[in-house]
């Protein structure tokens, strides 16, 4: 189970649980009760914990029953022998009745009166002070005012107190900030002092319970979350391990500030930027298969306030098969699964339209389900074997009837697709490794069923042979061709865009407005009963999770080509030149910092502003601020042309596809054609009214970017050429834009064109209705270099704010952005990561998916990288730089 971490259930027999909801455990002393058995004499020594609906003793001796007393039912409080710190309760209950937990005895039975005798001295007047103080707000008629009066009692409390800085792992520690707040934990939360120092974050529970002080090192933290608890700005969870959903404390603070003082400071120690934690970088990670469909839906509930720690907010999984009932498990057949497009409610088509003609006659607010698909109540239906002591507490000492108890796999789906009332969806533990949840490990009487069954372990489908396989072809299921290609489906119903509004109706997916996020301010209700009572409906009936997405959800890419095991298996026939050249671009990428210097080469007056290579690399061509453009031998290893064409600089080259042209671009605002066999110029574009910056080809048409703010098309007629016309080219569209185009790409097959401007804005269109599909601004300042990735589905932007953006093409979103130390001019990338040439003339290696820079690369020793080449097995680097060189690179084997 998550929240337990599935650890050895503790020996010790208290626990928060023991409280009632909303109660708080404050001191303990040690003590002795008098009279407490068949021999009045005689002593039981135990703890006496003081909490602010009750007094709780805890004996010693595991025979003697834990005695909790309401001190609402008490009728005296009073000292008995100050001298002896005895002092004594009279209670209106002969039987006092607490949901215990599995490790205790119930229900305790005794007598009216309660002796206690406290071992430390000068304690006693204090505590019959406190728990006269206490019984006289548990005494109060109102709820509100009961509430109030022991928030008092707390918040004087943990005035009076600090956080003891004996506690410091290290003498050299300092503090940063100390301030109050709860540990959070299931159905309970414990209060205390936070304290955040240089080295590490510490909480100090106020009665010292589970122990004096627990510790996080800040070095240590991963990954951190703002939290929504009790519907208010006040949670803070915080993670030290990756692949756990269970974090390693989760803190509720009194007041906003209080909560983002920490966060930011915690912040600071993370290795990776915040950005890396946002809705849209996980999808970039998924959508590229580097999550599991499980490890994307766990991020996507931790940023949608679901956690572990929070049982009205707990994770949630989909349902993903639909089939419980045959003997093997065919993954194959889209009938084996459940339809990810369709809310629970909705997959019955006789209910739904039962559903649907209740909701047209109810008056507003309307809603489809008068209950929700997470609740307490729901997520421990499925833990009892695992957490029966929270079942218990939960409802008030007793289990569900046995009919109602999670007994069957089968009879659960089925219940959830006929039931009136029944729209629960899965908890990770069904996708998770460990099947305790599954079995009863601990012998639990649950009950027997009206057919006279004993509720036991649950009962599996046919397919699987015990828990660990059910398990096992579950989660192999969720992981399967079929979930992973409509997954997005469902996340647009639950964290999506069709969780609410117009879509939500749509989709038949509208539940109880309470269940929303703003649906209702609690704080703005003047009655406190009615306020207490609102808050605590919303908590024990279900909350919708927190919306992530307002556009729809991108699909899943879907591999379209086998690994390189597979393909050697394969035969010559079913292997494509395709694949294996994709299997050499991802094996080149994974050794990319593995890349030398082969060879360096000064062949330009000034700064290299593009680099052009023929098909058979043989001839690699470079422009430059010089004005030259010229051409170097790769075999000989010698500079042997050299071409003027203005008096101004070039300022890219493009190898046209015929391989045996090059198109230079100038300030000069032409582009020029130079003729690799003839050596001379072939033919000249005047076609802007400033300089053109860079350029791009795909068919017969050619993409020219300008900083007059235009990017014209122009198409290529080579039967016309030089007849009747300077150049063989003819405009056919123009591009406006607000300022100066900087930058151009073509995706690979030419359907999208991508601009990036001077002033920061990204545009992309398409190219054959010439159309504005999104303008995003996202850089501060000029755009460098820009790129689509080999799938079409993102941009690469590199601009003078010294960031890296990653922009999804379907929603215009800036799903990552990086922020390095210095300016990238150009850059390479196969979707997830970057080579880019720096400011400082290294090159930088980038993982997308982390945000991190993992290599640094010296080059043009403190000159700014200026251009880039790669060949297509990307295997062949070669960078031209203002140090007026260009570097050839390989991958070292």
């Amino acid at each position: 189970m998550a929240f337990l971490k599935t650890k050895e259930r503790s020996k010790e027999r208290f626990s928060l649980l023991l409280l009632d909801l909303e109660e708080y455990y404050f001191e303990q002393h040690t003590a002795l009760q008098l009279g407490a058995s068949s021999t009045k004499d005689r002593k039981v020594r135990g703890s006496f914990k003081v909490c602010s609906k009750s007094l709780i003793f805890d004996p010693e001796d595991f025979a003697e029953p834990i005695l909790k007393i309401p001190l609402r039912e008490c009728k005296k409080i009073e000292v008995v022998d100050q001298n002896e710190n005895r002092f004594e309760i009279e209670d209106h209950a002969c039987d006092v009745n607490v949901p215990l937990n599995i490790n205790c005895v119930l229900p305790t039975q005794g007598d009216k009166r309660f002796n206690f005798e406290l071992e430390v001295w000068n304690k006693t007047e204090d505590v019959v002070q406190t728990l006269l103080q206490l019984h006289r707000a548990s005494c109060l008629d109102k709820l509100g005012d009961q509430t109030a009066m022991i928030e008092a009692n707390l918040q004087s409390r943990l005035a009076r107190s600090s956080f003891d800085k004996h506690s410091f792992q290290s003498v050299s520690e300092g503090p940063h900030m100390e301030c109050t707040a709860e540990m959070v934990l299931p159905l309970v939360s414990n209060p205390g002092h936070v304290c955040i120092t240089d080295e590490g974050l510490y909480f100090q529970p106020l009665n010292g319970y589970p122990e004096q002080v627990i510790q996080i090192k800040l070095h240590e933290v991963l990954r951190i979350y703002k939290r929504r608890h009790g519907l208010r700005p006040l949670g803070l969870e915080v993670f030290c391990t990756e692949n756990d959903s269970c974090s390693d404390i989760y803190l509720k603070f009194y007041n906003t500030a209080d909560r983002d003082e920490v966060y930011y400071y915690i912040a600071t120690f993370l290795e990776n930027h915040l950005m890396e934690h946002t809705a849209e970088s996980y999808m970039l990670q998924w959508q590229r298969g580097h999550l599991s469909n499980y490890q994307y839906l766990l991020h996507l509930n931790n940023l949608a306030d679901r956690s572990c720690n929070d049982l009205s907010q707990y994770p949630i999984l989909p349902w993903v098969l639909a089939d419980y009932t045959s003997p093997h498990l065919d993954l194959t057949n889209s009938a084996t699964f459940r339809d990810l497009t369709k809310p629970i409610g909705a997959l019955n088509k006789e209910r739904l339209e039962r559903l649907l003609a209740r909701y047209r006659g109810m008056p507003e607010p309307s809603f489809m389900y008068g209950s929700h698909y997470s609740s307490p109540g729901y997520v421990l239906f499925y833990l009892v074997r695992v957490a029966p002591e929270h079942m218990l507490s939960l409802q008030n000492g007793r289990y569900d009837h046995a009919d109602r108890m999670f007994n069957s796999i089968h009879e659960t789906w089925k219940n959830c697709l006929e039931g009136a009332t029944d729209f629960k969806e899965l908890i990770p533990e069904f996708y998770g490794d460990d099947p305790s949840f599954l079995e009863n490990k601990f012998s639990i009487d649950l009950g027997r069923r009206q057919n006279g069954s004993s509720i036991n372990e649950v009962n599996l489908p046919p397919w699987s042979s015990d828990a660990n396989d059910f398990l096992q072809k579950h989660k192999i299921a969720l992981e399967s061709q079929y979930v992973s290609e409509n997954l997005h489906e469902w996340i647009d119903l639950v964290f999506g865009y069709k969780q609410r509004g117009c879509e939500a109706v749509a989709s038949h997916n509208v539940f109880h407005p309470l269940t929303y996020e703003g649906g209702i301010d609690c704080d703005s209700i003047d009655d406190p009963d009615q306020r207490i009572a609102m808050l605590t409906q919303i908590l024990e009936f279900g909350q919708t999770p927190t919306q992530l997405f307002t556009v729809p959800h991108p699909q899943r890419i879907t591999p379209r080509f086998h690994s390189m095991t597979q393909s050697s298996t394969c035969s010559s026939e079913d292997t494509s030149f395709e694949d294996l050249t994709e299997e050499s671009r991802k094996l080149a990428w994974g050794n990319m910092e593995q890349l030398e210097v082969l060879s360096t080469h000064k062949i330009h007056k000034e700064a290299v502003t593009g680099i052009a290579v023929t098909r058979d690399g043989a001839s690699i061509f470079a422009t430059s601020q010089d004005s030259t453009i010229k051409m170097f031998s790769k075999e000989l290893k010698e500079f042997q042309r050299s071409m003027s064409f203005s008096n101004m600089a070039l300022s890219s080259c493009l190898m046209l596809p015929d391989d045996n042209t090059v198109a230079c671009s100038s300030w000069d605002n032409n582009v020029y054609f130079y003729s690799i066999p003839y050596g001379r110029r072939q033919d000249t574009l005047m076609g802007h009214d400033d300089a053109v910056s860079q350029m791009c080809w795909y068919g017969d048409q050619l993409y020219t970017a300008s900083w007059d703010s235009t990017v014209k098309v122009w198409l290529r007629d080579p039967d016309n050429q030089s007849r009747s016309k300077r150049c063989s080219l003819e405009l056919l569209y123009e591009f406006e834009h607000e300022s100066g185009v900087n930058a151009v790409a073509l995706n690979p097959a030419g359907t999208l064109l991508v601009t990036g401007c001077k002033g920061g804005t990204v545009c992309i269109w398409d190219a054959g209705s010439y159309g504005l599909l999104q303008q995003v601004q996202c850089h501060s300042g000029t755009i460098h270099h820009i790129s689509f990735s080999s799938d079409s589905r993102h941009v690469l932007s590199t601009g003078a704010d010294c960031c890296l953006k990653v922009i999804d093409v379907q929603t215009g979103t800036v799903m990552s952005s990086v922020r390095a130390e210095e300016e990238m001019r150009c850059f390479c990338w196969d979707g997830n990561t970057v080579l880019s040439g720096s400011q400082s003339g290294d090159l930088l290696l980038w993982d997308l998916l982390s945000n991190t820079l993992t290599k640094r690369i010296p080059a043009h020793s403190g000159d700014p990288v200026t251009a880039m080449w790669m060949n297509e097995q990307c295997s062949s680097v070669i960078t031209g730089g203002e140090d007026r060189q260009i570097i050839f690179w390989k991958i070292a084997t």
